[in-house]
């Protein structure tokens, strides 16, 4: 099977050759290889900063530009030297492909240097200014001023992206990651071979080929689908911890249970686990009683996923943690929020996250829910149990979030109350347009008779700011609706 890039090489070659022999940026060809390391690194880092990057081609002579072919010897000492250049000269690393083809009826090998998104590629052993470029068909030095335009066209890689993992072969990389709960997840067919599992996995971002040498794991492959974190260094404080305290204090801990799979294969456990722990209340549903938690589903889903994906991976020594109360559940993750988001519009709010490609699998790995929906969901459920409104903290370095137990009316505080009246104007407002008295009283569960009681909390509400009317020339209170400040 050839690969989509070579026919873009034959047309540049081509355009090299005839009808006179000359240089062009994005393409060398040569006779053999080298002996010079040093230029061979010069000229890989010049292809790696160019546009598109570029490609090299060899067993074609020097001098006259005739077609002489390539050996299959010839074809393996190149790749591999030119690989370990890759791997050990350059910084950042980058990544080669390479076929042998056959052009004119002459078989020449194609080294494919693809274009870094991290600029410049420059010398390991020298600075970042020490980077090189094409032009004039030729390779030269990179002034400072072009050395800030590559700077200015490079993109700051994600942690995601980052190698998890030293240089492993195929057999190490199908011990290390389940893969296949992935495609459980997917709802699709495990591949059938070898080079379709590899494929999907660099396309799914968890592995980096390096052409002709290994694959390194990824940090969102490993954080994704590894067997066990704790075989990467780099993440093994990123594992899930779970501690169950006896009472509400921490005081005496019952139970703790460090967490070692990726997130993805481990979720559906997690939830599992969780709910085997927690306390659980009898409902009836299609008029069989049946036993269910006193939190629902949905809420500790979204929670725990949010938790994972939002969490700060710059902070080291420190992971998400779930800590189980008897009267409520603490979820926590390193990393505060993100400088464009506020507390008091986490619900609903346009979806960002420091780490967008873990976000974007959970989502497709039917994990958490869609964009934006996944809190409001969570919010509406929660008040459908009858709990206490969410209570969302920013620490000096962390980020927390507290679902408690059941509550009566007259148990919630007044902080609670009104927290609550403001979290359900939101519910209220992206699918009746508004909150009435009504609808808080039956979010809290209470009756006509209480309808005084509830307006004083819409009063305080309103007083400080949380809510506002919807309509302000309406002047009855009984028929009033009311949305979010911001609405």
């Amino acid at each position: 099977m050839i690969k989509n890039w070579i026919h873009r090489a034959f047309e540049l070659l081509t355009h090299s050759l005839e009808p006179v022999p000359q240089e062009i940026n994005e393409l060398d060809w040569k006779e053999s290889l080298s002996p010079d390391n040093a230029k061979l690194t010069r000229h890989l880092s010049a292809f790696a900063n160019q546009p598109g990057g570029g490609f090299m081609v060899f067993g074609i002579e020097n001098k006259t530009a005739k077609l002489i072919g390539i050996s299959h010897k010839d074809t393996d000492l190149i790749v591999q030297k030119l690989s370990s250049l890759c791997r050990d000269a350059l910084n950042p690393v980058i990544v080669l492909d390479h076929a042998v083809e056959y052009y004119q009826d002459v078989p020449l090998l194609f080294i494919y240097i693809k274009e870094s998104s991290v600029k410049p590629v420059h010398l390991t052993s020298e600075s970042i200014e020490v980077a090189y470029i094409r032009s004039g068909g030729t390779t030269r030095l990179a002034s400072r001023h072009e050395v800030g335009a590559l700077m200015l066209n490079s993109k700051t890689p994600q942690f995601e992206e980052l190698h998890a993992s030293k240089l492993k072969q195929f057999p190490e990389i199908m011990d290390l990651l389940d893969f296949r709960s992935i495609f459980r997840l997917l709802d699709k067919p495990v591949p059938q071979t070898n080079s379709e599992i590899l494929r999907w996995l660099t396309d799914e971002k968890m592995i980096v080929a390096i052409d002709g040498a290994g694959f390194y794991i990824t940090n969102f492959g490993a954080l994704s689908c590894a067997y066990n974190l704790k075989e990467f260094d780099g993440l093994a404080r990123k594992s899930i911890r779970l501690i169950k305290y006896k009472g509400i204090t921490k005081i005496e801990t019952e139970k703790e249970y460090p967490g070692s799979r990726g997130y993805a294969i481990g979720f559906d456990g997690l939830i599992t686990f969780i709910k085997a722990l927690l306390p659980g209340s009898e409902i009836v549903k299609n008029a069989l009683r049946a036993e269910t938690t006193i939190y629902p589903e949905i809420a500790l889903r979204e929670l725990i996923a949010n938790a994972l994906i939002h969490q700060d991976f710059s902070i080291r020594g420190s992971g998400p943690m779930i800590e189980i109360f008897d009267n409520r559940i603490v979820i926590s993750n390193p990393g505060k929020l993100l400088p464009s988001k506020k507390i008091d519009r986490l619900i609903r709010t346009t979806p960002e996250s420091r780490n967008e490609v873990l976000a974007a699998a959970f989502r497709r790995y039917n994990i958490c829910e869609e964009r934006g929906s996944g809190l409001e969901k969570a919010v509406a459920a929660i008040e459908f149990y009858g709990l206490p409104p969410l209570k969302f903290e920013e620490l000096e370095n962390s980020f927390r979030v507290t679902m408690f137990s059941p509550k009566t009316f007259a148990n919630l505080t007044p902080a609670e109350r009104v927290e609550a009246c403001y979290q359900h104007s939101i519910i209220k407002y992206y699918s009746t347009g508004g909150m009435s008295n009504a609808s808080l009283r039956e979010r809290f569960k209470m009756h006509e008779k209480q309808r005084p009681q509830v307006s004083l909390v819409i009063k305080e509400a309103l007083s400080l700011g949380k809510i506002k009317p919807r309509d302000p020339n309406n002047v009855s209170t009984k028929f009033a609706e009311y949305i979010p400040f911001w609405g």
